[in-house]
């Protein structure tokens, strides 16, 4: 099935880039491949119902919303054990290990990514119960 995306330009070089580094023989081969994992780690996030331990990692423009972030961490402390954060330029990079519910870790991963300043959140499950 043929389909077509709007994509920035710096974006598709910089994984027509990637694509080429893997060594995948065309930009729909890395287009699938991306789809899959994405597809992957959204459904088991989302069929895990007891108990997990995951590490959250994210982006932000600091200034724009670092209040929130910490108004948000402090909703779910209950499942944060460890936080690391650390400066690029106008830019911080925060790690949160989590362990508790998975609905409850889910949903502050969606929360996260619901914030405009907040650049790409990745999520690592490490153990399910």
């Amino acid at each position: 099935m043929r389909t077509s995306f709007n994509i920035p330009d710096d974006l598709l070089a910089e994984f027509d880039e990637t694509c080429q580094a893997e060594g995948f023989e065309s930009r729909s081969r890395g287009v699938r491949e991306a789809m899959q994992e994405y597809i992957e780690a959204h459904t088991r996030l989302e069929d895990i119902d007891g108990d997990v331990v995951v590490i959250i990692a994210f982006d932000y423009e600091h200034e724009a919303i670092i209040e929130d972030i910490h108004d948000l961490q402090h909703q779910y402390q209950d499942v944060i054990t460890t936080t690391n954060h650390i400066h690029e330029g106008e830019w911080c990079l925060e790690t949160l290990f989590c362990s508790g519910p998975a609905p409850r870790v889910r949903d502050l991963t969606y929360r996260l990514r619901d914030f405009d300043a907040v650049s790409r959140v990745k999520m690592m499950l490490l153990a399910d119960h």
